[in-house]
């Protein structure tokens, strides 16, 4: 029997589980929308030492101060749910694919409603970034979290690009102003 170790705790995004085995992060799901683990093999032990790390990335995403996360993952799931978790992995920060695009990315072009099912069934929500795919019109739909979930994250990491962008640029102009 495996034991992973969790915590629960609370976020702008609503309440999240996370849980983590020795070599990395397994779950990370809304609370609302819990995928449940087989207790016949998994046991879980309460440890907010064990996710500390997780809690302090998580916080610094949402706080606008980090972009990308830098921990282990353990991803469990079939070869094609992997491919597509990875390709989300690729998204960068602040910008969105398409099912069609994910599709594409992992070499099955026209398999974009198994995409789809594949991150309906992702374990690491907002670390492996499925908030930031689309449908192929542009409109939001579908994640495990909600639609309001989904566009408060999105627009959380549009507003700090534009922050960042808006900073950067007033910088430049500093710099050559004094120059």
């Amino acid at each position: 029997m495996e034991t992973l170790s969790y915590v629960r705790t609370p976020s702008p995004a609503g309440p999240l589980f996370l849980a983590a085995s020795t070599k990395g992060l397994v779950r990370l799901e809304f609370e609302a929308r819990m995928q449940k683990l087989n207790p016949v093999t998994t046991q879980l032990h309460e440890s907010k030492q064990a996710l500390a790390a997780w809690l302090r990335e998580l916080n610094e995403y949402f706080a606008g101060e980090r972009r990308g996360f830098s921990l282990p993952l353990d991803l469990r799931g079939t070869e094609f749910q992997l491919a597509c978790w990875r390709a989300l992995l690729e998204i960068p920060y602040g910008e969105t694919r398409s099912y069609r695009d994910i599709a594409q990315a992992i070499g099955h072009p026209h398999a974009y409603r198994a995409v789809g099912m594949s991150n309906n069934r992702n374990p690491v929500a907002i670390v492996v970034p499925c908030h930031r795919v689309i449908a192929s019109s542009g409109s939001l739909c579908g994640y495990g979290g909600g639609l309001g979930i989904k566009r408060k994250l999105l627009d959380l990491e549009q507003a700090r690009l534009h922050l960042r962008d808006r900073g950067t640029a007033r910088h430049d102009l500093r710099r050559r102003a004094l120059q």
